[in-house]
């Protein structure tokens, strides 16, 4: 397996308003790029990120990032998600109410690095909302914490959960084109 790839060739049965449905994803992923899963509701692409950040367990099947083995059924090898180097993005932004954008992005840091928390700031045009709490945010404006939180932790693989709903078409483009300098940055 080369040291550049994501493997995944998993299966799991989901149960959903349809009934039983059985997810099986077979890709390769190679490092650096952008890929997006579209699909309808229920299609599974929720728990394909949570198997993906070790949230959730494949019935059987095989996950590697690089050379490194993060779930294998059959040699029960199940890696705990804070040992995975990802950082996932939830649907709901999951932003601590009690801390300021500032700190809700340091959070993610193992150790404090002010100067990537500003250029994060910067990125996302949060500077000037800093010292804010996200019950004084917008929607789009606690989406663009969620995502910088997610980057401040310099994971080897970034995962967002829908990271463009509820934003309107001016927004969403907006997010997107941060999104895409982030990981030309990143």
């Amino acid at each position: 397996m080369e040291n550049d790839v994501i493997y995944i060739d998993i299966k799991k049965m989901m149960l959903t308003v349809n009934g039983k449905v059985n997810l099986a994803i077979d890709t390769v992923i190679k490092k650096g790029e952008l890929v997006a899963l579209f699909g309808s509701s229920g299609a599974g692409k929720t728990t394909l990120l949570r198997i993906l950040s070790g949230l959730i367990k494949p019935d059987k099947g095989i996950i590697m990032f690089g050379k490194t083995v993060w779930f294998d059924s059959e040699k029960g090898i199940n890696i705990p998600p804070q040992k995975r180097s990802i950082s996932l993005m939830f649907q709901d932004y999951a932003l601590f109410p009690n801390m300021t954008v500032e700190e809700n992005i340091q959070f993610a840091q193992s150790s404090k690095d002010d100067f990537a928390i500003n250029k994060l700031l910067s990125i996302f045009g949060l500077y000037e909302f800093r010292k804010y709490k996200p019950n004084g945010l917008s929607g789009g404006q606690k989406q663009r914490v969620a995502l910088a939180r997610a980057l401040a932790r310099k994971p080897q693989l970034l995962l967002l959960d829908e990271p463009l709903s509820a934003l309107d078409a001016e927004m969403r483009s907006s997010l997107q084109n941060q999104i895409a300098q982030a990981h030309q940055l990143l």
